[in-house]
């Protein structure tokens, strides 16, 4: 997954949750954990989420959660973003995973709905289960009983991640990357890529004549977009297509 700006490009200023403005999640006064900024000029309509908990390495504490639920709730609300990038504020770190000195502290009953605001903000936990859907049952049982550490280049062979890139002196080269690819999604048509995930993540869970059966109501939904009769006027037009989200 790329979780991932740049001097020349117009920037608004960071999104601040309501009642977060001077909290975290050690208890004292620093700034939001998580900020949105919104990219102008060619990169318009690709939003950018900002992970800035330097001393706790990003880890995901309940402010650091809180804010970042909230934050995507109102992005999810944003009919401007097409393309919402992950990036962190911390030079070197992008997330250190569950706050562990935080969860030392909980009860068990804590703990609990912790992992469970943890299980909806990120469909991806649950290693036992994704882990070898993934790579296969023996390889995933091996880096589960080992707690192996992959780097990027090994997570990219074993398709893990979809790209590995060489560090540069600014300690960026990923998000560049990740930019990259989402200068490529943002000109697509965004109720299709929409579908499109929706078709892919729910097929993923059935067989697949059911996951042609949702590939279907998929399509059907966009059927009557203006995005797809400007699609095949382009086509035919020899033109490229100017979508507009309708």
């Amino acid at each position: 997954m790329l979780r991932v700006l740049t001097s020349a490009l117009s920037l608004t200023r960071p999104w601040r949750p309501p009642g977060s403005r001077s909290s975290a999640s050690d208890g004292t006064a620093r700034d939001p954990e998580i900020q949105v900024r919104a990219l102008e000029g060619p990169d318009k309509g690709i939003a950018e989420i900002i992970m800035n908990r330097p001393r706790a390495r990003n880890a995901l504490g309940n402010v650091f959660v809180s804010e970042l639920l909230e934050a995507l709730a109102q992005l999810r609300e944003d009919q401007q973003v097409r393309v919402l990038l992950f990036r962190s504020g911390v030079k070197g770190v992008f997330c250190a995973g569950a706050d562990l000195k935080e969860r030392e502290q909980m009860n068990e009953a804590e703990v609990g709905a912790c992992v469970q605001r943890l299980r909806g903000l990120m469909n991806e936990i649950g290693g036992t289960q994704r882990l070898p859907r993934c790579l296969g049952v023996a390889l995933a049982k091996e880096l589960i009983f080992t707690g192996r550490r992959l780097s990027g280049v090994q997570a990219q062979a074993l398709g893990l991640v979809n790209h590995a890139v060489t560090q540069n002196e600014e300690g960026n080269a990923a998000y560049h990357r990740a930019r990259e690819l989402a200068q490529e999604i943002l000109p697509q048509a965004p109720i299709a890529v929409r579908l499109g995930k929706v078709a892919i993540d729910r097929g993923m869970e059935v067989d697949i004549a059911s996951g042609m059966a949702i590939e279907g109501i998929c399509y059907a939904q966009n059927i009557p977009t203006q995005d797809r009769l400007e699609g095949m006027a382009a086509f035919r037009e020899k033109r490229p297509p100017r979508f507009v989200g309708k």
